[in-house]
């Protein structure tokens, strides 16, 4: 099994020949998707979700399907009928060879003025460490009622802080994190984020550069 991180929050990985892509969004390299046997979209939002890019590989591959929410599925079903499936929190699916499950419903809060809009997190079974699960939350910091052996975590965003962040991963208790939603960091905030986190979080802290793959 092969992960590789892309820009932001979109991660691949890669097992017997299929390919599965988490949150192909607007800041994500074009060829994050290419070869894509099955997309998961957590949420709506351009960063997550670029409505280019799904097309893309949706053309390139008439067999690839794409797993989200209802809000995006409402975009691309017309399109591409039979090929988007639309799920919920509780819902478990195949895709791409690995067992997918649910989990969490809403956004985190960006202020209270800002209407939230629906999220939900994919549970990966054998994609973590050791074969263990892979936790993609999406925007939000939804703790699955399953242990997690990889947790991408959502370093930096406008909806959270770092305090929350290191108490996430706490609450999480990952075998280890690594960095997602990290497009907007700073190389110069960095090491104050690696440190803090590595120091209070209580697991083992990582981040991957982007079109960096890890072999498991």
């Amino acid at each position: 099994m092969r992960l590789t991180k892309q820009t932001h929050s979109c991660v691949r990985l890669e097992r017997d020949g299929q390919v599965l892509v988490i949150d192909p969004g607007g800041f994500t390299e074009a060829e994050a998707v290419a070869g894509a046997t099955a997309i998961l979209v957590t949420h709506e939002h351009p960063d997550h979700f670029s409505e280019e890019h799904l097309r893309a590989a949706l053309d390139a591959n008439p067999a690839a399907t794409v797993w989200t929410l209802r809000s995006v599925a409402e975009r691309l079903a017309t399109a591409h009928p039979g090929r988007i499936r639309t799920v919920g929190h509780g819902d478990a699916f195949t895709a791409a060879g690995f067992d997918v499950e649910v989990h969490g419903e809403w956004h985190a809060v960006i202020h209270p003025d800002i209407p939230r809009v629906t999220n939900v997190g994919f549970l990966v079974e054998g994609a973590g460490s050791g074969g263990g699960a892979l936790f993609h939350p999406g925007d939000a910091l939804t703790v699955p009622n399953r242990p997690v052996d990889t947790l991408l975590l959502p370093v930096q965003a406008p909806w959270n802080k770092i305090s929350e962040v290191i108490d996430y991963v706490r609450e999480v208790a990952p075998r280890r994190a690594y960095d997602i939603h990290d497009a907007l960091l700073t190389e110069r905030a960095r090491p104050l984020y690696d440190r803090q986190i590595g120091a209070l979080g209580g697991t083992e802290h990582l981040r991957l550069a982007p079109g960096e793959t890890i072999a498991r």
